[in-house]
C-alpha cells in the first residue's frame, strides 16, 4: 500500500516559461514545501477507485492521469560478493493539478497538467549511513513523465526506470557522490493486491486505490559511493498505485511492510492507524507463494506486535523499531528489525522508510529474509493530505 507521501504533491501553475521560473527557481525550503502541500478544494472531475477494473500490461504500468495521485515505488536489498549490504529506494510520484477535462490546451512546451516528485535513498549498512534526496518537476518539456507503451518508463530528469524487455527493467539514479545502475528481471509477474487490484482503505465510496506489485525483481548492477564502485546483487520490489482519495476521517497514518522470504515467498501487510491509536479494520495484505499464487489477508488474519521503538533526534517522532508479525492461517511467525534505526527522510515531509531483516518460521519451517518498511503519521497526522 504505498500510500505514501506520494500523495502530498503539488498545485503548480501550468504553462509558460515565466511560470516555470517562478515555480522552479531556488526558494527557501518552507516556501517549496508550501507549494507542494497545497490541495485542490474539490475532488470533482477526478476518477475514483470504486471497485476492481480490468488491468492490461504493460499499458497499466503507465500513468492514469484521470486519477489525482499515482506512484511507482522501487525498494530493494542488495549485497556485494563480499557481503556488504545496501538498501535502496527510488520512487516516482505523479500529481494532477486539475482534472484532465479542466486543463486547457496550451501551445507552450512548458505547459503541464501533471507534476512529478521523486525520492532517492540509499542505506549503507556497514557504514551505518542513510542518504536521501528529493526532486520535483513539471510533467512537461521532457523534464518528467511516465508512459506505458510501447515499453514502460518513468523519469524525473536523470532519475529513471525503463522497461528493456518483456520482463526486464533498468533503474538509474545519481545524486552527488552516490549513484545506482541496476538491471531487474520480474520472476513472478504483476501481483494484484486487495480484491483483484482494488484496495479499499476506508468505508466511504472512493476511499480506495488500484494497487499492484512486482514482488520479486531479481536485481544486479552497481552502486557508486564517491570513488568506490560496488558490484551488487539481490532482490527488489515494485508497487504501483493510483487513486483520488483513500484515507477516511480519523485515520492518521500507516505502517507498510514488503517482505521477501527465503524459499521464494513474499508478504505485503499494512495497518492503518486511527487517532485513538487503534488499528483500522480496513488494514490488510497479501501472501504470495513461491509459484506466484496469492492469498488475500484481512485485518483479522494477522497481528503486528511492536517490540521496540526509536526516537528521532531530528523530528522527535517515536517510531516502531522491531515487530513480531503472526498470521495463524499461514502458520507464519516473523521477527522484523531495521538494519539501521535511523532511516528517516528529512525532505519536504518527514517519514521513515528503510531496509529490514527477517527471521522466523513459515509453515513450520525456519525462514530468513529482507524487506522494506514505511512508517507515516508519526511526526504529524497524514489526515487531509491523502
Amino acid at each position: 500500500m504505498k500510500i505514501v507521501l506520494r500523495i502530498i504533491m503539488v498545485a503548480l501553475v501550468a504553462g509558460g516559461v515565466w511560470a516555470a521560473i517562478k515555480v522552479l527557481w531556488p526558494a527557501p525550503k518552507e516556501t517549496v514545501q508550501a507549494r507542494l502541500v497545497s490541495q485542490p478544494e474539490t475532488l470533482d472531475g477526478f476518477e475514483r477507485a470504486t471497485g476492481p477494473r480490468p488491468l492490461t500490461f504493460p499499458e497499466d504500468f503507465g500513468p492514469h492521469p484521470g486519477f489525482q495521485t499515482e506512484w511507482w515505488y522501487y525498494t530493494g536489498n542488495l549485497k556485494t560478493p563480499e557481503g556488504r549490504h545496501f538498501g535502496y529506494q527510488l520512487t516516482f510520484f505523479r500529481r494532477s493539478i486539475a482534472p484532465v477535462t479542466d486543463v486547457p490546451e496550451r501551445e507552450s512546451a512548458w505547459a503541464a497538467g501533471q507534476v512529478y516528485l521523486a525520492h532517492f535513498a540509499l542505506t549503507d549498512v556497514s557504514a551505518k549511513r542513510f542518504h536521501s534526496f528529493e526532486k520535483t518537476e513539471r510533467g512537461a518539456a521532457g523534464l518528467a513523465g511516465a508512459q506505458g507503451t510501447p515499453l514502460f518508463r518513468a523519469w524525473l530528469e536523470d532519475w529513471r526506470v525503463e522497461q528493456t524487455g518483456e520482463r526486464t527493467y533498468r533503474l538509474q539514479a545519481a545524486e552527488g557522490e552516490l549513484s545506482l545502475d541496476l538491471s531487474k528481471e520480474d520472476s513472478k509477474g504483476p501481483v494484484l493486491e486487495g480484491d483483484r487490484g482494488y484496495s479499499q482503505k476506508g468505508p466511504d465510496p472512493g476511499n480506495a486505490s488500484i494497487y499492484f506489485s512486482q514482488t520479486r525483481l531479481v536485481t544486479t548492477g552497481t552502486i557508486r559511493i564517491g570513488n568506490e564502485r560496488f558490484d551488487v546483487a539481490g532482490s527488489s520490489w515494485m508497487d504501483h498505485e493510483f487513486s483520488t482519495s483513500a484515507l477516511s476521517p480519523g485515520q492518521v497514518g500507516w505502517d507498510w511492510f514488503a517482505l521477501q522470504l527465503s524459499g521464494g515467498s513474499e508478504l505485503m501487510v499494512f495497518t492503518i492507524r486511527r487517532e485513538d491509536g487503534s488499528v483500522d479494520p480496513f488494514s490488510g495484505g497479501t501472501w504470495i507463494g513461491p509459484d506466484g499464487s496469492t492469498r488475500r489477508l484481512d485485518s483479522d488474519d494477522f497481528t503486528m506486535e511492536v517490540l521496540d521503538t526509536w526516537r528521532s533526534g531530528y523530528s522527535k517522532a517515536e517510531y516502531p523499531a522491531k515487530w513480531r508479525i503472526q498470521a495463524p492461517g499461514l502458520n507464519l511467525d516473523l521477527l522484523v528489525e531495521p538494519y539501521l534505526a535511523d532511516q528517516e527522510h528529512h525532505l519536504s515531509f518527514v517519514y521513515w522508510e528503510g531496509a529490514v531483516k527477517i527471521n522466523g518460521s513459515a509453515g513450520g519451517a525456519p525462514v530468513t529474509g529482507d524487506g522494506y518498511v514505511e512508517l507515516t503519521g508519526y511526526s504529524g497526522s497524514m489526515a487531509g493530505q491523502f
